[in-house]
């Protein structure tokens, strides 16, 4: 930790009263993840539940022609910025990416992983939860215990409507497209200004606190439920709350039956959650799987909600969550389109789930391709999902 960032701490904790002090978010955080927040492994050090997998598992097979000239052809030679570049180096820049994995037709066509990284290695995948959690919410839709995404917050936590009545304005759709309101920002690092400390303590208490339902209870709002896009995770909480009041069951039990069995998932899978005595999973965050088994998620979106021949969600939620669309800042039900990272729609525009650290599920209906990128660092926002779109747009030149 810098001076700088022991300072920071050093102004927050004094401002606080001395019973807060054993139980400071912040400070567990920081005794579990550093000053800079969580890891791709940090699921190891929480408390969390396995979502088991199936003995007779699905399997992505080897090509027999596996595509190398990704790694030997200069693609990347338009503008200035990757001139003269390969898929690797490009994609190494401002990163410390650890495996890219890439399935065509059903078939691993690439595969690199460096360090000790593998694709059957279980690993966080932070944001991309979010977007687990809007698959969970549309079987759930499917299934009726959601009735309809234009329902009231209240409707389900019903607690809510004594503590502000922007809460009854609330819907589950206001919360799928990251337009709630909610006073929140997501910030993880301790090298912050200590006046900007009270949001850091927030993000802290959702990652390391023991009551996030009681957290809830106490957020405010910053704008009126639907009017202004704004990413952050409480957001996805509140929906994950829902999720696991609507169906009576625990996020884990429920991503296990509706999601990992049906789809053959070949490892386990954790979600963490807060604490024992609550036990409310990280619905915005919390999930580790391998990347092989994330593809596999890739896969059903690209069946647009079936596996092999068995409905798992609705077609229509499919399409309200991966259509090509400027509308809400190209973002919709926790998945990106890629209208966010050009001015231009490209020929055969994909779409993608992305966490912090930059991993990245992106998938592209038009080439039937689906691409894993995991790694402990990116200090860009969308460079990978960018790199990724190009490689899909010239593929049929090189096959």
């Amino acid at each position: 930790m810098n001076k700088k960032t022991i300072i920071t701490v050093l102004l927050a904790l004094v401002a606080m009263p001395l019973t807060l002090l054993t139980s400071c978010t912040i400070v567990r955080g920081y005794k579990a993840d550093g000053a800079y927040g969580p890891t791709s492994f940090s699921y190891q050090k929480q408390q969390k539940d396995t979502v088991v997998n199936r003995s007779d598992a699905f399997t992505f097979h080897r090509a027999a022609q596996q595509c190398d000239w990704i790694d030997t052809l200069h693609f990347f030679n338009q503008g200035k910025r990757y001139k003269n570049t390969t898929l690797w180096e490009a994609i190494k820049e401002k990163t410390e990416t650890q495996g890219v994995l890439i399935i065509k037709d059903d078939s691993i066509v690439y595969e690199k992983c460096t360090g000790d990284m593998t694709t059957d290695r279980i690993a966080g995948v932070f944001s991309i939860t979010k977007s687990v959690t809007s698959l969970l919410c549309g079987i759930a839709v499917d299934e009726g215990y959601i009735k309809c995404v234009d329902d009231a917050v209240t409707d389900y936590l019903p607690e809510l409507k004594k503590k502000n009545q922007l809460w009854q304005k609330l819907t589950i759709r206001h919360l799928l497209d990251m337009r709630s309101g909610l006073d929140f920002d997501d910030t993880y690092s301790l090298s912050i200004k200590p006046k900007k400390f009270k949001r850091l303590h927030a993000m802290a208490r959702l990652n390391y606190g023991h009551n996030i339902q009681k957290q809830i209870r106490k957020l405010k709002f910053r704008n009126e439920p639907g009017s202004v896009y704004n990413y952050e995770s409480m957001t996805s909480e509140v929906l994950g709350v829902i999720l696991e009041r609507a169906t009576g069951r625990s996020y884990a039990d429920y991503l296990w039956e509706k999601v990992w069995t049906p789809l053959g998932m070949e490892s386990p899978a954790f979600i963490s959650y807060d604490s024992k005595k609550h036990h409310t999973a990280h619905a915005f965050g919390g999930l580790a799987l391998t990347m092989r088994d994330l593809a596999k998620i890739g896969r059903l979106y690209l069946n647009r909600g079936e596996w092999n021949g068995k409905r798992i969600v609705s077609e229509s939620w499919i399409e309200q969550s991966t259509a090509y669309s400027r509308d809400n800042e190209g973002y919709h039900f926790c998945w990106y389109n890629t209208s966010c990272i050009g001015a231009d729609k490209p020929e055969f525009p994909g779409y993608y789930a992305m966490g912090i650290r930059g991993q990245i599920l992106y998938l592209n209906p038009y080439k039937n391709l689906i691409m894993v990128r995991l790694g402990l660092k990116d200090d860009t926002f969308a460079h990978i999902p960018y790199l990724f779109e190009q490689l899909s747009n010239i593929w049929s030149e090189f096959e």
